[in-house]
């Protein structure tokens, strides 16, 4: 079944993610670490919407940010960003389950009106769409954490602040 090993990093993915969003203060959602940046709570609540972008990819053919297929949600405490990222968790993982591998293998487009981003597999827009945005986000969780001087969770080990 081609949805086992995205359901297995998802899951092992997940609990890194929830360590990353437990640490982010209340008091600093309307940190940026420069002008172009987004706030600490705008970027959290990205990381806890991210599965939900992932059951969009498996539910839709498309999602076209334009029309406004994609909404996020705008936490404003530590309790709902894991509120949310949970929720959103367990619906994704409810999905893939009952997700088939024609359907893994299908495209799905991602679209911004009539500029099409991309159009790939099902299965590889899930990775890559997906998967590998919740980590390059909380990687850049990592980053705002550490220029606050919040200790930040180890990831695939312990981190510097574990040693």
């Amino acid at each position: 079944m081609l949805n086992q090993p995205i359901i297995e990093e998802l899951k092992r993915e997940s609990s890194s993610t929830k360590r990353m969003l437990e640490r982010i203060p209340e008091d600093k959602f309307d940190w940026k670490p420069h002008e172009k940046s987004k706030s600490l709570g705008q970027l959290a609540s990205h990381v806890a919407d991210l599965p939900g972008f992932l059951n969009s990819i498996l539910t839709r053919d498309e999602v076209d940010f334009k029309k406004g297929d994609y909404k996020t949600s705008q936490v404003k405490t530590p309790e709902g960003l894991m509120q949310v990222f949970q929720e959103n968790l367990d619906e994704v993982l409810q999905t893939l389950q009952n997700t088939s591998d024609e359907k893994m293998q299908a495209n799905f487009t991602l679209r911004r009106g009539d500029h099409v981003i991309a159009t790939v597999p099902r299965i590889a827009a899930a990775r890559s769409m997906a998967l590998s945005h919740i980590i390059h986000h909380r990687g850049q969780l990592s980053v705002y954490l550490r220029l606050l001087h919040i200790p930040v969770p180890g990831m695939y080990g312990p981190s510097a602040d574990e040693i």
